[in-house]
């Protein structure tokens, strides 16, 4: 049979690969079938050529200039040199098919026409001045933002970026409540400044300095937790810690409604409305951490937390915020907010016109694209075809989240759980060979991370399965 490279066959054989210690010892039949490799989706836009510096010479100039501290992926690096709504350019005018979407924070899609012309217009009209003169880009961002988000929590404060938002949602906790213990969860990840870090619960995000007033509860994790799905049994957790580890109160318990580095888990039905009603009986706040999971990228809701039934104190938001401008948020109540004029508390660069005038933009393309309902209907479509992919193949140990933020992990044994971290290096790898990026995330290192612009299609969508399924059947 001839085909042409773009839709080349590959034999598999079935059912599918029994996974125990590596690559090499799979238990097969007879019986094949076969999986096609997909042409990457229509797309009428061809990338301007580039002239700048190859890969190679890039990555010299990080070594020789940059922090060692800052990784890349893949063996073979990609050099990014163009982006236009879900899909990437590299130096060879290559397109892939962006899923991970720079960490969950390019939601309308990169460079997109309304949020570009938004930016350049406050550009040339004013870059910076400070906030101590009156201008209405941040007045304009912080009402809308406040349109979206329930109860009382009107009150915006601009950061710069996640961490920074986290950070000081806990000093406000801390000062509103008179206290300094918080509660966050294992396995969460909230920031790598002083105080995020401690509430930040994965050892490889945390270095060896002063971390004090943290606890870190046990993770309602439906997965690899103790207790199943039983949101209940994991929240009793909460109380033994203010019981045994606090004076009795606390200054505030905070988490994501989905964990995003720690692996895209979800937590436990049930849990956060009983934390919430033990957390209010010691006197403390409910910071709910929307960085990753904000912006109708669950596509149910447009935060995570409503999932949930539940109201919280204080919200922190970045990322999906401002499209890949440098942009996070703080919103609380008029009451809580009060706690920071007993000082003076000032940001140079929070509320920074340009970074209000995209905030503002962005809002307005997710509402007039409809794209929560876009996340919704693609990621549901999207999650079954991974479901599928777990039914045909053992090294999937686990599919899950909700919209455009979707989990795959990998195991080499389902029932141990044991953790195939470098088998997901290899399919991140062959799947950017067939042009699709996706990330990775959890502790191990072994869950594929799926979070896209939401203007994401089901071709897109159809093309990122096919991709895993090529990837794994050649396994």
């Amino acid at each position: 049979m001839t085909v042409s490279l773009a839709t080349r066959l590959v034999t598999r054989r079935s059912p599918p690969l029994h996974w125990r210690r590596g690559f090499a010892r799979a238990a097969v039949d007879a019986e094949t079938n076969t999986v096609a490799a997909r042409e990457l989706p229509p797309f009428d836009y061809s990338p301007l050529p580039y002239a700048g510096p190859t890969a190679d010479e890039i990555l010299a100039k990080r070594k020789e200039y940059l922090s060692p501290s800052i990784l890349h992926l893949y063996k073979n690096p990609v050099n990014i040199v163009e982006g236009k709504r879900q899909y990437l350019f590299d130096e060879n005018g290559r397109r892939y098919v962006d899923a991970f979407g720079g960490i969950a924070t390019v939601c309308c899609g990169h460079c997109h026409p309304d949020v570009v012309e938004a930016i350049v217009n406050q550009t040339t009209k004013l870059q910076h001045s400070t906030v101590l003169y009156l201008n209405h880009a941040i007045a304009d961002f912080a009402q809308a933002l406040a349109s979206k988000l329930p109860g009382n929590l009107k009150v915006v404060f601009f950061t710069n970026s996640g961490s920074e938002a986290n950070e000081l949602a806990m000093l406000i906790a801390r000062l509103y409540t008179g206290c300094h213990d918080i509660i966050s969860l294992r396995n969460a990840y909230h920031g790598n400044a002083a105080g995020t870090m401690g509430a930040t619960a994965q050892s490889i995000w945390k270095f060896n300095v002063v971390q004090s007033g943290i606890h870190h509860a046990l993770n309602p994790d439906p997965y690899r937790g103790i207790f199943g799905s039983d949101g209940e049994k994991y929240a009793g957790d909460v109380q033994d810690i203010i019981n045994f580890g606090t004076s009795g109160h606390v200054a505030a318990f905070m988490s994501e409604a989905i964990q995003g580095v720690g692996g895209i888990v979800e937590l436990a039905p049930g849990y956060l409305p009983a934390v919430y009603n033990t957390i209010k009986k010691a006197g403390g706040l409910f910071i709910a951490d929307e960085v990753q999971v904000g912006f109708g990228r669950t596509g149910s809701y447009f935060w995570g937390f409503e999932a949930h039934n539940v109201v919280p104190d204080i919200v922190t938001m970045a990322k999906g915020i401002g499209n890949g401008i440098p942009l996070g948020a703080v919103v609380t109540t008029p009451e809580i907010a009060e706690v920071l004029t007993h000082r003076n508390y000032f940001n140079t660069f929070g509320g920074n016109p340009v970074s209000t005038a995209a905030g503002l933009a962005v809002l307005k393309v997710i509402e007039k694209e409809h794209l929560q309902q876009n996340a919704f209907v693609v990621g549901s479509y999207l999650k079954e075809r991974l479901t599928a992919l777990k039914e045909k193949y053992d090294l999937i140990g686990d599919v899950r989240g909700r919209g455009l933020m979707l989990g795959v992990e990998l195991v080499t044994d389902r029932e141990l759980k044991i953790p195939a971290k470098t088998e997901t290096l290899h399919v991140m790898d062959q799947m950017k060979e067939l042009g699709v990026l996706i990330g990775k995330g959890g502790y191990y290192g072994n869950v594929f991370r799926i979070t896209p612009p939401l203007c994401f299609t089901k071709e897109d969508a159809d093309f990122v399965a096919d991709a895993m399924d090529l990837t794994l059947s050649r396994m």
